[in-house]
């Protein structure tokens, strides 16, 4: 039996196999209307196409708990039921395809309101469908990139809740698993590292202060996601920043260990985005030992990303206790059926729908 297609329970949900789908904003909502945020026809047959090639588990991209919370105008949300009632269509089919159905809920800070990826990614304003962004601190992300206002403690307290009202309505939308979304540089991971977070209050300067408001967000989630259910945090393990201050390896460790006691099941673990024109030294698996290194040194499960592209590769890491699971995206978006011919690959099995039966 092949390590990747063995399932893995956590807490009362059984994902039956290790390849999971991460995250991948499809910036494909309307973004203004009543139809702004909302999952369509392209969502559902984006994410029904992973369910049937064999995907464990799927994690919806960043979705937003707020509209300011968005990374482009064309993000999907969670802030209101128009838009609960389109993912329910997708929560449902993903079951009855024996995939967990789970999402990330996000709020992109400073880095929200710019333009979709192959329109250039720049900051867009009011004529475009933006915003003013909001931040730890009015420190802009890069170049041309707007001063983010500054959020009051008041604005915290109220976006832990928005959070907190996200996962309400992520378990009303038919979500297994809850993913809370502290990468890539988007405002969780703001508040964490140094090099964004430049407050003087209790939510700035030391490793607690930085480290509060994630630990808000996590306790304001816990509390209304139920007790049976996982929930997830996506990390960036290092800012990749040598000679200056930034989150580093070492406070992930130390952070994991503190997730773990506030009710957090796995850790998500990835790099990067915090900062702009970092060196990155990127190859096949390279975020991989940042994952191992918390499985190994905190005990709490750990899912692998990061050009996992061959089967091999894949079995080879859940194989050696780097990683319980392993989380695939732009391989995913190349071939959706990845699990089933790794399935093959590898003497697994996978579920394969009847009509796609003539395939095996």
């Amino acid at each position: 039996m092949s390590a990747l297609f063995e399932p893995r329970t956590l807490r009362s949900v059984t994902v039956p196999n290790r390849v999971w789908m991460a995250p991948m904003c499809q910036y494909s909502a309307e973004p203004s209307g009543p139809d702004a945020g909302v999952a369509n026809d392209w969502h559902f047959a984006h994410y029904a196409a992973r369910a049937t090639g064999g995907t464990g588990l799927i994690l919806l991209e960043a979705t937003a708990v707020s509209p300011e919370g968005r990374i482009s105008p064309y993000d999907l949300g969670i802030w209101n039921d128009t838009q609960v009632e389109a993912l329910r269509r997708i929560t449902g089919f993903l079951r009855s395809q024996g995939t967990v159905p789970g999402i990330q809920l996000a709020h992109a800070g400073r880095k929200a309101s710019t333009e979709r990826p192959w329109r250039g990614g720049a900051p867009v304003g009011a004529d475009a469908h933006g915003w003013q962004p909001v931040a730890p601190s009015p420190v802009p992300f890069d170049d041309g990139h707007p001063v983010p206002d500054e959020l009051t403690v008041d604005r915290i307290h109220e976006i832990a809740g928005e959070f907190a009202a996200a996962a309400r309505r992520a378990l009303d939308a038919g979500f297994e698993v809850v993913e809370v979304h502290g990468a890539h540089g988007y405002l969780i991971g703001q508040f964490l590292s140094p090099h964004s977070n430049h407050r003087t209050d209790a939510y700035g300067g030391s490793f607690e202060n930085r480290t509060r408001f994630a630990l808000e967000v996590v306790d304001a989630v816990r509390e209304v996601w139920p007790e049976e259910l996982p929930l997830f945090f996506r990390i960036s393990a290092t800012d990749w920043l040598d000679g200056e201050p930034g989150w580093t390896a070492d406070d992930t460790v130390r952070f994991a260990a503190l997730l773990q006691e506030h009710g957090v099941d796995l850790l998500d673990v990835s790099t990067g985005g915090n900062a702009p024109h970092v060196r990155i030294p990127v190859g096949p698996g390279y975020q991989v030992p940042f994952a191992a290194r918390v499985k190994e040194e905190t005990g709490l499960p750990v899912a692998a990303v990061g050009l996992i592209t061959e089967a091999r590769q894949a079995e080879k890491i859940v194989t050696n206790g780097e990683a319980d699971a392993v989380l695939l995206g732009r391989e995913l978006l190349r071939n959706p059926s990845w699990a089933r011919h790794a399935a093959r690959e590898l003497g697994g099995a996978v579920r394969v729908p009847d009509p796609y039966h003539r395939s095996v």
